[in-house]
């Protein structure tokens, strides 16, 4: 059963103006975190074999951190679309090389974002892992009380909710997130405009040499 998604809300004395975002507020927002809490929000979601950009368990994050956010009306959850502009898949290494499957996830969205604003304003949300006892993300509760303002007691979420952070409400202030994210949003759209041109090109190779064989 899937567990819900929890963002915690602003501690800061002088409240975060994106922390909740204004709903009219044009915003990228990235949520970022270990696969396996965010498999404990989308158990059904396919992580096994990563495919094409975005992967599918991206959007349906997406999804959730949006409603997370903007907790939009039942009418309105099926209407909204999610603009998947990004996403960050951190490879499992082995001996230091690459295994085929991951184990940390990022997905960037836009909220409002017109299609040629390259600079918007940036929120980025980390998920905390609280449960696991072994491995690289064992720990959890003694990781949060190193990088987050407020204390966290992990009986507090295990088997009951998934918490998410924003950045304000960390002690890593980010300060470099916005220009890092759009950054990393161009890249993405340089690459998929190279690759869509190079598909053209392909095709219309493909074409003029299925007509010459006529000639």
């Amino acid at each position: 059963m899937p567990l819900p998604l929890y963002i915690h809300p602003c501690v800061l004395k002088s409240r975060f103006p994106l922390h909740p975002p204004p709903p009219d507020l044009p915003l990228r927002i990235r949520i970022q975190g270990p696969l396996v809490a965010i498999q404990r929000l989308l158990p059904n979601a396919p992580w096994s074999k990563i495919g094409d950009f975005p992967q599918r368990g991206g959007v349906e994050l997406a999804k959730l951190a949006h409603e997370a956010l903007y907790n939009p009306s039942d009418n309105d959850k099926g209407q909204q679309e999610i603009r998947v502009r990004d996403e960050y898949l951190a490879w499992v290494l082995e001996n230091r090389r690459p295994l085929d499957h991951i184990d940390y996830y990022g997905v960037t969205f836009d909220h409002l974002v017109p299609c040629d604003d390259p600079d918007p304003e940036v929120l980025v949300i980390n998920i905390i892992e609280l449960e696991v006892e072994v491995g690289d993300y064992a720990g959890g509760q003694e990781f949060a009380s190193k990088v987050l303002l407020f204390p966290v007691q992990k009986m507090d979420y295990a088997g009951k909710k998934v918490l998410a952070v924003p950045r304000c409400c960390q002690i890593k202030k980010g300060t470099t997130d916005r220009k890092l994210i759009n950054g990393l949003v161009k890249e993405r759209d340089d690459a998929l405009l190279e690759a869509q041109t190079l598909s053209t090109f392909a095709h219309l190779d493909a074409t003029a040499s299925h007509y010459s064989s006529y000639q």
